[in-house]
């Protein structure tokens, strides 16, 4: 099941990712009719970083960054235990972003 949802995205242009996403539909519906219904409706979401360039498609579609900013933003905060008030916290998180941007 895992390789049928990978190979989704190991497509290597966006009319190949498709088709092969409504395949996959195609495979769930027998078994899983729910689970089809639900990956059907949710591949203009799930898809959409076919519309970028190849380039870019790893870097759309991963939250790697996202997760290592938060869990920068959790390890700087833990440190500090409990804030005083709400403008430390506002404080301390913006310097992070500021950083990370």
């Amino acid at each position: 099941m895992r390789t049928m949802f990978h190979s989704i995205v190991d497509q290597d242009a966006p009319d190949k990712t498709w088709a092969q996403a409504r395949w996959v539909v195609d495979m769930l519906e027998p078994t899983l009719p729910k689970a089809a219904v639900h990956l059907e409706e949710a591949l203009d979401e799930i898809l959409s970083f076919t519309s970028f360039p190849k380039a870019a498609w790893t870097k759309v579609w991963s939250n790697n960054p996202t997760e290592r900013l938060n869990k920068e933003i959790r390890r700087r905060t833990n440190v500090v235990g409990i804030f005083p008030d709400r403008d430390s916290v506002v404080r301390l998180v913006g310097a992070v972003l500021a950083v990370a941007t």
